[in-house]
């Protein structure tokens, strides 16, 4: 078992709430929206953009977020310009950003799986400091006031992106930034649960949480809750059986969503009809 001092735990515990809360609301939007290739794509440009960061000793967090911004402004554009399927524009991304990754972590000075590298794969504990902390609070409140001031248009984008379009909506502008809001998070997740498991955490909440009810508002407030849970749950059983805190995290979140899927309210309703 690992202990904390209580500073360190208190900072990790507050990453958890946020962390989850924002996967948790996101990933109902990237579920909901069909966006779930792209979602696992800009993930691992983070990654490889973390692994940058290690290869030229510059601060992980930035050029994570700098690779994953710029894969989710090209993927979105390049799919639309180019009219090919969405998942093939993803594939290509998807194997380019994990082969760059690990070129980079070989190009590492800190070869092998030293801490900063293995806190870019799996998560670490005492990754998180005050200024992650603060990125996060922030981006939060921006994308709770966003989601509130726009619910309507995202609800009928979520609900069916034709008739929004009918409704004279223009889509594209809440599809784009729904996808550069995913590559901000994901970036300002990973120190918490590591490149190779952050897509667990913006899918599996969601997953869990469309389990319970058809209404979205229901599921928006859910899915957070759950991915808190997740990620706090997550923490403990890192700190008891001293394992990744990643790892732990997507453990409990696959659980859940098992849990889900057997207690399902609405699989139980169409059993009846």
């Amino acid at each position: 078992m690992i202990w904390l001092n209580y500073t360190i735990f208190q900072r990790v515990i507050i990453g958890c709430i946020f962390t989850g809360l924002l996967t948790g609301l996101l990933g109902v939007f990237v579920v909901k929206m069909r966006l779930t290739a792209i979602g696992y794509s800009i993930a691992h440009s983070a990654f490889a953009g973390a692994a940058l960061g290690l290869a030229l000793l510059a601060d992980p967090l930035m050029t994570a977020l700098l690779f994953s911004i710029a894969t989710a402004l090209l993927i979105g554009p390049a799919a639309d310009k180019a009219k090919l399927p969405i998942d093939t524009i993803t594939s290509i991304a998807f194997s380019l950003n994990m082969a760059l990754a690990f070129i980079f972590l070989t190009l590492a000075p800190t070869v092998g799986l030293s801490s900063e590298v293995a806190s870019v794969l799996w998560g670490s504990i005492v990754a998180i400091t005050n200024r992650d902390l603060f990125f996060l609070v922030v981006l939060t409140s921006i994308v709770i006031a966003l989601v509130y001031l726009f619910w309507k248009e995202i609800f009928t984008i979520m609900f069916d992106r034709r008739m929004a379009e009918a409704d004279g909506i223009n889509t594209k502008p809440f599809i784009y930034f729904t996808i550069l809001m995913v590559g901000v998070v994901i970036a300002f997740s990973l120190r918490l649960v590591g490149g190779i498991l952050v897509y667990a955490l913006l899918f599996n909440p969601a997953s869990s949480a469309l389990q319970f009810s058809h209404d979205m508002r229901k599921i928006i407030v859910l899915s957070p809750i759950l991915g808190v849970i997740s990620c706090i749950s997550g923490f403990f059983l890192s700190l008891v059986f001293n394992v990744p805190i990643g790892s732990s995290i997507v453990l409990i979140s696959t659980i859940m969503f098992a849990i889900s899927v057997i207690i399902s309210p609405k699989k139980r309703r169409e059993v009846r009809t």
